[in-house]
């Protein structure tokens, strides 16, 4: 063999083991991008893998690998994607039911109450029939007797409110005062006659 075979040999066995290095990389980045969910191109798997984009076309295996991983990406896409509409398909659908549930519940509601305000207005109706204009005039006049007293129970509270006020007042001042002749007579009995 000569030198010049020998580094010819040597030669494509260091592009061949480039070549290999380089396709590891490119499926190590493949499978990192579909694990983060990052879409996969062509840029993106040669500017992590630090190969050409030119050797990702040009190379057959590294060209298989990434096209199917776009493939792969792109099915498990669109399933996600369809599992996410029929999640969101469900919950429009569970949120219909619980308001015609809700709806239902809310006519029989409404019905209930008709009925019941008819028959307070039906009792209203037999009460109004029963005063006559004797005991309206009886009613309104105790009412008005009942207000004016009331305004005038209300006058004396605040009178006496008003007087309780100043009574605490003027206890205030007479314990003051009386707290200050206590300490002068004090004073005047501790201190020595001169």
């Amino acid at each position: 063999m000569t030198a010049s075979s020998h580094r010819t040999a040597q030669a494509l066995r260091a592009r061949s083991q480039k070549t290999e290095a380089s396709l590891l990389r490119i499926k190590r980045v493949v499978e990192q991008l579909a694990k983060n969910g990052t879409p996969i191109t062509v840029a993106a798997v040669a500017r992590q893998a630090d190969v050409s984009r030119t050797f990702l076309y040009e190379h057959t295996e590294a060209r298989t690998i990434v096209t199917q991983a776009t493939l792969r990406a792109r099915g498990l896409r669109a399933e996600t994607d369809q599992a996410q509409r029929d999640a969101i398909e469900a919950s429009w659908r569970e949120r219909a039911l619980n308001t015609e549930e809700a709806l239902k519940n809310t006519n029989a509601e409404v019905v209930n109450q008709r009925e019941r305000i008819a028959e307070l207005l039906g009792q209203i109706a037999g009460l109004q029939g029963e005063w006559t204009d004797a005991d309206v005039v009886r009613i309104t006049t105790a009412n008005v007797a009942l207000q004016r007293e009331v305004r005038a129970l209300t006058a004396e509270r605040d009178r006496l409110n008003r007087r309780l006020v100043a009574a605490r007042d003027n206890a205030r001042f007479a314990d003051k005062r009386i707290a200050a002749l206590e300490a002068q007579i004090t004073e005047k009995l501790t201190v020595p006659p001169t």
